[in-house]
């Protein structure tokens, strides 16, 4: 019976029960940022602890994540998988039904992030491993597309449910919606046969992914694409409330929060655009016109909010557009880079660089122009690769 439920591996339906998997998984993902002050005034906590609370979630994935998804280059990748949706069920929950403070919430949102560092890249593996070229970049695209989408979601899903039925409802349905991943991935991924041979390296060495310079470049790509993303996301809100508070706001215009999140929502599809335009006219063109667009926008971002708030909100949505652009095709890039024994690895390090990149963005507005340093490393990598 189950064999039946099982599409093959490498093919759509097989590709989208996993962004199926990756969507449910991350639906709890952002319930702690959207509530957070329900959480403070709760246990009264400072805002440097909100601040923990929120960050250690990073923290755990950037140190976990090297860790797991090197360990799917010695061991099947569903393992890896089934391990980070049961612990971020069992964070969702835990946090949900047994967190009463600082200490013991920091604990859950520890496991919430090693869950998520066996789970959002190592479910990427899953889907990308059975393909090659174009097939294995537009798979690379949707999974993207398909996070991006659940993440946005997040923050309306545990609104809602907190409004009907409290805060800790949003923990419960985030832990059964991880666990509907986690039976989705025992059911459809296969056990992928042992490999006879012994591994070529220990877990944690790099060598071999360092040696290999058309992938290190894309990651270095990846990291500055994370930092500038960070910075968005980070100020966008605010400097869209210090505009309309400076200059009014036509009626027309939506609330700083539901702009971005309405223009985050934009920014999946022009992701996809964006990885759909890499296969036509190559992968170092669409990069090179994204990057450069992105930093000419971000050296006059700024400077509109003396002018109007329709230009500024017009230059931000375009800066915003201009970052994802790039966004599934530098993760394209280095999948399709990767020494297929080195995968887990390489893609450990790319995710790695890039939520550490993304975690010091969100501190670092002198980066609004860094990405024209960026430009000429994945272009490298795209020549040395040919």
């Amino acid at each position: 019976m189950i064999e039946r439920l099982r599409p093959a591996p490498g093919t759509y339906g097989y590709a989208g029960a996993i962004v199926a998997a990756q969507m449910t998984a991350q639906i709890g993902g952002f319930a702690l940022p959207a509530l957070l002050p329900t959480y403070m005034a709760r246990w009264n906590l400072t805002a440097t602890e909100a601040g923990w609370l929120v960050g250690v979630f990073f923290a755990a994935y950037v140190v976990m994540v090297p860790i797991l998804l090197s360990l799917t280059d010695r061991v099947p990748a569903r393992r890896i998988y089934l391990l980070g949706t049961g612990l971020t069920t069992l964070a969702h929950l835990g946090f949900a039904l047994l967190a009463d403070g600082f200490w013991s919430a920091m604990l859950f949102r520890i496991l919430a992030g090693a869950g998520w560092a066996g789970t959002y890249m190592t479910g990427l593996r899953i889907i990308s491993d059975p393909l090659e070229g174009t097939a294995q970049s537009r798979a690379v695209s949707w999974h993207a597309a398909g996070v991006g989408v659940s993440n946005a979601a997040s923050f309306a899903v545990a609104g809602v449910v907190a409004a009907l039925a409290g805060a800790d409802a949003a923990f419960l349905i985030g832990g059964a919606a991880s666990a509907t991943a986690f039976a989705i991935a025992l059911i459809i991924v296969r056990e992928a046969p042992r490999r006879a041979e012994k591994p070529s390296r220990r877990l944690l060495d790099y060598r071999p992914v360092f040696r290999n310079r058309p992938a290190l470049a894309w990651i270095a790509g990846y990291t500055v694409h994370t930092w500038e993303m960070a910075v968005v996301r980070g100020w966008a809100v605010t400097f869209f409330a210090v505009v309309i508070a400076w200059h009014g706001s036509p009626a027309w215009l939506p609330d700083p929060t539901m702009l971005f999140t309405l223009a985050g929502l934009a920014g999946v599809l022009v992701s996809i655009t964006g990885n759909e335009s890499a296969q036509r006219w190559g992968r170092s063109r669409i990069v090179l016109v994204a990057m450069s667009t992105a930093a000419a926008l971000s050296l006059v971002a700024g400077w509109t909010a003396a002018i109007s708030t329709p230009l500024a909100v017009i230059v931000i949505v375009l800066w915003n557009a201009a970052i994802y652009l790039d966004s599934s095709a530098l993760t394209a890039g280095t999948v399709g880079a990767a020494d297929k024994e080195h995968r887990g690895a390489t893609m450990g390090l790319h995710s790695m660089c890039g939520y550490a990149g993304g975690s010091s963005g969100r501190h670092s507005p002198v980066c609004y122009s860094i990405s024209w340093g960026a430009i000429p490393l994945p272009v490298g990598a795209s020549r040395s690769a040919t």
